[in-house]
């Protein structure tokens, strides 16, 4: 297995369109971590990603009948501007099925990049469901299939990176990090590493809500999951490749799971260190080796980590900014509880001392107490665990929101909604798809007989908005609101008895 992927990496044909990326030390983040470490900059390709490494060495594969009969693939966006500009220099046609929820800068680029020798379908919310039409019309039409990742001559050709990265670093190296979607990337980087360089670790990095991979070599096979979160599109993949789960249950050392708040805090460290932008699914790698290191209190390494993709719209930077503090652990939230009496509010900021205040929210609700919605620099969960102890020296009674999902989606933004009409509401946070008709979509399937009793909504930039919904439900109808959800499509959980909506929506 691994003579063979050497051979077909060694002579992939992929530097007719890519180039040699390089892998640059990041200062910053080298010194955050206590740890050397080196991006491999594959932001840099001429599509921003190096999935044109995979599509194209395929595509220079194919026989010229196959070539003739056009081609056609599914993708979240990067693997299709490799298509469509490996389709444009070889004179063939290409239909490429993309998701609804695919980033308007990707489809963009799509279309530059191929021009007239590209068709452009939406199909589905997620690379699965495109999939699944793309195999439709390619047995239709007759149309060669360009799979993203799950194809021996793509592997190949994602398996260049780690070739490049042995080359260009031949000292001490550690670990290789790798973005985990289908697999593509990590089952050629570990082919050719494991061949050339075993002590070398090669270790996989997926989203906690899009962890296929993880979860089909914990179980022996592959697992499909029933929803893949949208937030790192590139990796959002239900089932990975048979090829691709084969040989990463084989040769990876570990995978590690990491969250948005990571990944945000991530794309940050890129941009302190290099100035550029990547997208979420280009800076997994970067979250995942700072997890790693953390975990397991590892200093003096060497790690390189695959910055993979940079095509994100730039509407999502302002979601990204929120979210990057709580990664960091550079915020603290927290709800606390003064006498509504005067003097309180400047004993409060007594307390604060000379602390950063990044957020206060108050609305005069109650005769006897306040509630007070509060954001505290800090620098990092230890010292957050400080600042709980001298509020309660102090006399204040108060709940740390921190880790609080909602608090920070929504609450934050909502201080001071409380009403007295809204008795016995049933509150919900809602992944709703950013598409337009979502909203009326949720208002035709809802009962007519149930009322609309809060709803909190921030465009974030993102393929799908958290919504906060209360809804007043009549009684024999409350154990319809799950499994309404579920026939709508849109992931929910109920959050009537979270603290942060009881001390300030309630």
């Amino acid at each position: 297995m691994r003579t063979d992927y050497l051979r077909k990496i060694l002579t992939a044909r992929v530097y007719d369109v890519a180039i040699e990326s390089p892998l640059e030390l990041a200062p910053t983040l080298s010194k955050r971590t206590g740890n050397t470490v080196l991006l491999k900059r594959e932001d840099l390709q001429p599509v921003f990603s190096f999935k044109l490494r995979g599509a194209y060495n395929k595509m220079a594969h194919c026989t010229p009948e196959q070539l003739a009969r056009g081609v056609v693939t599914a993708s979240a966006g990067n693997h299709a501007q490799g298509v469509a500009l490996a389709a444009s220099k070889l004179g063939c046609r290409a239909t490429i099925v993309i998701p609804t929820t695919t980033p308007q800068v990707k489809i963009d680029a799509i279309r530059a990049k191929g021009g007239n020798s590209v068709k452009i379908v939406q199909f589905g919310e997620s690379y699965s469901d495109s999939q699944a039409h793309a195999a439709e019309l390619g047995a239709a039409e007759g149309l060669t299939s360009i799979h993203p990742f799950d194809d021996p001559d793509v592997i190949a050709g994602q398996g260049t990176v780690g070739m490049e990265i042995l080359r260009q670093h031949p000292g001490r190296l550690d670990a290789i990090f790798v973005a985990i979607g289908g697999g593509g990337l990590a089952a050629g980087v570990a082919s050719y590493v494991k061949a050339v360089r075993p002590e070398v670790k090669v270790i996989g990095v997926q989203m906690d809500d899009s962890d296929a991979m993880s979860q089909s070599i914990a179980a022996g096979r592959r697992v499909t999951l029933p929803e893949v979160g949208l937030f790192s599109d590139g990796t959002a993949v239900k089932q990975v490749g048979k090829e691709t789960f084969r040989i990463c249950r084989a040769l990876l050392d570990d995978i590690v799971i990491v969250d948005t708040d990571q990944v945000c805090a991530a794309i940050k460290d890129v941009f302190l260190d290099t100035r550029s932008v990547t997208e979420p699914a280009g800076a997994l790698a970067i979250a995942g080796l700072k997890a790693y290191a953390a975990r397991h209190a590892i200093t003096d390494a060497t790690f390189a980590a695959v910055a993979c993709g940079a095509n994100m719209n730039f509407d999502r930077l302002r979601f990204i900014a929120e979210r990057t503090n709580v990664g960091e652990s550079t915020e603290a939230l927290f709800a606390i509880t003064i006498p509504e009496q005067p003097g309180s509010l400047k004993r409060f900021c007594q307390a604060i001392g000379k602390r950063s205040l990044t957020e206060f929210n108050y609305r005069i609700s109650d005769s006897q107490q306040a509630h007070i919605f509060v954001g505290l620099g800090v620098a990092g969960s230890s010292d957050t665990e400080k600042v709980v102890g001298h509020f309660r020296k102090a006399g204040f009674s108060l709940v740390d929101l921190t880790d609080n999902d909602l608090a920070a989606q929504h609450v934050r933004h909502m201080v001071g909604g409380t009403s007295k009409l809204a008795e016995g509401e049933l509150v919900f946070d809602v992944e709703f798809p950013e598409r337009p008709g979502a909203l009326m979509k949720f208002l035709l399937a809802m009962p007519t007989d149930w009322n609309i009793s809060m709803f909190h909504y921030r465009n974030q930039g993102g393929d799908a908005s958290r919504v906060l919904v209360g809804l007043q439900v009549p009684k024999e109808d409350r154990r319809r609101t799950t499994g309404f959800f579920q026939e709508l499509g849109f992931p929910a959980r109920e959050v009537s008895s979270d603290p942060a909506y009881l001390m300030f929506l309630a």
